[in-house]
């Protein structure tokens, strides 16, 4: 075997070609920095791409790369950035080691603190804060949002630090390690913290932008938020209690009804498990107003219920349906299915071994049912209630649809912003009470679990038989959830057949007009025409999903690599920062990266990328879950394995452990491409008319009554979402437990690996 010395001691070949691609890494970072600053355009130019504006690089107009703009422009402060690159280039020079290292942490930090600082307090009208108007006098030069080259002499920057701090010795001297760490940090950092904490910050500025705690106590404790006029006979509520009593209803209710729903997919008999895997994807492949427009058709003035109740017992159709019990109804349909899929999992995970177990020490199967069986589905009924919560205080299209006069947070945050009022503070304090009402539902998630273990698949076979349900469980398992289904797939029937009449409640004759106006074709004089009003929303909304959810599937998978496979510290901040967007609702996002990507150094406002990024940070969550729990099937002797035979972390990474990861990543890439597909709070503000999405089309439509269209265009998403999640399941299938078949019953069997 080939050998060579390092610092005197002797490695084979491959420790050298490890080395060696070691230090070309931190080269070629140190090239590519170097490389933005002389060959793009240093900051953004509006209504033009960066390599539309390469041309001007060399120039003296805004398309200028980053030495042109310090140089003969006056934006000094850019040279910043090369002098840390210069001295990460001396570094790298340098054999590896704790001196390479120094030099590496201190160009890097120079030079991307430097360029931050500068470009958070640089603004384009000068000094951003007027503090430093007041100390500094007026600045004559600006500048403007950043642009292809600043972004990756940033990127650059940010690596060759991380380079350094393993250098250092920090996260095991591995470089790739730490540059995913520091990398993945900065971005939750700069597009989860960052804009969600300056929304935030905005309830403490008053009228004339000066920090005051008054200004925040007067926007959050007012009649309109905390009023509790409607059990005093008064009309109605505060927004936070209407808001807090709907999301506990809701989430209670949806965990009872899906808790109830798995029993039977999975304790019922065979035959419900097929019907109600479909209904459990009706929620993932449909906007989330949908259910709401179904129930419209039901129960609304013009509904079949109201013109049943005129004809037959001359009742006067009324807006009855409008408001808390409108919206209650509406998210349960929508958000019960969500449940159903959290606790079959659960179910499907009861080892049968220990309810035999219990039986063999005589208990009935009812005893069994309550001190076995569902005590191990804590942790699933507890999951199933922090989704329900969040997902209703996130909700924006339901109760906009059907709340009438009821209001919420998630609305009231929306008409705060695009109101004629535009009042940033009074947005910002509903977000802080939508904030911490999810961020308090999920601590007491946590401390309610603790740190308890409920495991109950292991690697061992399990043979057991499931136990029946005990049968005054049985019947009410039936007696609930199978109206339930049955109500369900009546409202989504109503949904989908709104489309193809002409108006409901007055002319119910069939008619395909509603999907001429959205997606006509048409031949013109220069060929094809895309008549239809819908098909520019529909294209953007493909585009933008497609470009999200891949990066967001790699991230999310990376992020749970890092999580699973590596111990770092700080690395409990870290997951708390990965999950962060999870707790945080829809519209709070929205709202953050408005107020947050409006002014420089990140002028996004209006643009497709900053859809792009609150698509990819709002789904983040599910590419590291969807990655922890395949993680967590993988032996890390294989990964233990590749690094033996010398194969360097990244060659680990995406030779051994991908491949092996590949029913995860494809979940994930699909999930997070229908989510955004169907989302509508996070992006209801973001949204332009160059770039307007699919659910804000609808929702447009819905203002205006027309809910023909509106109904059609639902079709035409659910179809697609169809599409894509019967290609999930067909290139992945679905988790194989081995089962012993008995009565009906199917009875788990966990296969080891």
């Amino acid at each position: 075997m080939s050998a060579a010395m390092i610092g005197g001691v002797p490695v084979n070949a491959a420790a050298l070609a490890a080395a060696r691609r070691a230090q070309g890494s931190i080269w070629l970072w140190v090239a590519i920095g170097i490389a933005a600053y002389l060959a793009l355009p240093w900051y953004a130019i509006q209504d033009t791409t960066w390599y539309q504006a390469i041309p001007q690089v060399f120039g003296s107009a805004e398309g200028a790369n980053g030495v042109m703009q310090a140089a003969t422009q006056g934006r000094s402060w850019l040279f910043i950035g090369l002098a840390g690159l210069a001295l990460c280039a001396v570094g790298a020079a340098m054999p590896a080691g704790r001196a390479q290292g120094r030099w590496l942490l201190a160009g890097g930090l120079v030079g991307a603190l430097g360029l931050a600082v500068s470009g958070f307090a640089i603004g384009a009208r000068g000094w951003s804060f007027a503090a430093l108007n007041s100390s500094f006098g007026e600045l004559a030069i600006n500048q403007f949002g950043i642009g292809a080259g600043g972004f990756i002499a940033l990127t650059a920057l940010v690596l060759l630090t991380a380079f350094g701090l393993a250098r250092l010795g920090f996260f095991k001297g591995d470089l790739f390690v730490s540059g995913a760490v520091i990398g993945c940090g900065v971005m939750m950092a700069l597009f989860i913290a960052y804009p969600v904490s300056k929304a935030l910050a905005g309830a403490f500025f008053n009228e004339d932008g000066q920090w005051s705690i008054t200004a925040f106590v007067a926007r959050v404790f007012t009649e309109r938020i905390w009023g509790l006029g409607c059990l005093a006979g008064g009309v109605r509520c505060g927004v936070a209690w209407n808001t807090l009593a709907l999301a506990l209803l809701t989430a209670a209710g949806t965990t009872f009804l899906g808790t109830l729903m798995a029993l039977m997919a999975e304790r019922g008999g065979k035959r419900w498990q097929g019907p109600l895997r479909v209904l459990a994807l009706l929620p993932i492949i449909t906007p989330p107003f949908v259910v709401g427009l179904g129930l419209i058709l039901l129960f609304g003035r013009a509904g079949v219920v109201n013109q049943v109740l005129e004809s037959w017992f001359g009742i006067e159709p009324t807006r009855w349906f409008y408001g808390m019990p409108g919206v209650l109804v509406a998210q349960l349909f929508a958000f019960t299915p969500i449940a159903f899929m959290i606790m079959r999992g659960v179910v499907q995970g009861i080892a049968p071994s220990l309810e035999e177990a219990a039986q063999m020490l005589r208990a009935d199967r009812r005893r069994t049912f309550f001190t076995i069986t569902l005590p191990l589905m804590k942790p699933g009924l507890a999951n199933a209630f922090l989704v329900g919560f969040i997902e209703s205080i996130a909700d924006f299209g339901n109760p906009v649809v059907v709340g009438g006069q009821f209001s919420v947070l998630s609305t009231d945050i929306f008409f705060a912003i695009v109101g004629a009022q535009y009042d940033q503070g009074r947005a910002a304090s509903l977000a802080w009470i939508l904030t911490f009402f999810a961020l308090a539902v999920f601590a007491l998630q946590r401390g309610v679990l603790g740190k308890k273990n409920y495991t109950t698949v292991s690697g061992k076979g399990d043979a057991g038989i499931a136990m029946a349900l005990p049968d005054g469980v049985r019947r009410t398992v039936y007696c609930i959830a199978f109206p339930w289904i049955v109500f369900t797939v009546v409202v989504y029937l109503f949904a989908f057949a709104g489309g193809f009449v002409q108006t409901w409640g007055r002319d119910y004759t069939f008619t395909l007009n509603h999907f001429k106006t959205a997606f006509s074709l048409e031949w013109g004089q220069f060929g094809l025409v895309w008549a239809g009003t819908a098909w520019n929303s529909l294209l953007t909304t493909l585009k933008l999903a497609g470009i999200s959810a891949p990066i967001t599937a790699a991230l999310g998978l990376l992020i749970a690599w890092l999580l699973a496979r590596n111990e770092f510290k700080g690395q409990g901040a870290f997951e708390f920062g990965a999950l962060l967007a999870f707790a945080i609702p829809g519209t709070v996002l929205g709202v953050s990266y408005i107020l947050a990507f409006n002014v420089p150094p990140f002028e996004l406002t209006g643009t497709g990328l900053i859809i792009v990024l609150c698509f990819m940070f709002r789904n983040l969550p599910v590419g590291v879950r969807a990655g922890t729990a395949a993680f967590k099937q993988l032996d890390r002797s294989l990964d233990e394995a590749s690094l033996m035979l010398r194969a360097s972390t990244s060659q680990t990474l995406f030779k051994v452990v991908l491949p092996l990861l590949k029913p995860a990543l494809v979940a994930a890439l699909v999930y997070s491409f229908v989510r955004a597909m169907t989302t509508v709070s996070a992006v209801i503000f973001l949204v332009t008319a160059e770039n307007e999405l699919a659910t804000t089309y609808i929702i447009g439509r819905v203002g205006n009554g027309d809910y023909g269209v509106a109904l059609a265009y639902c079709t035409v998403l659910i179809v697609l979402m169809s599409a894509a999640i019967a290609l999930i399941q067909f290139v992945v299938g679905e988790r194989k437990l081995g089962r012993r078949k008995t009565g009906g019953v199917a009875a788990p069997v966990v296969v080891g690996h």
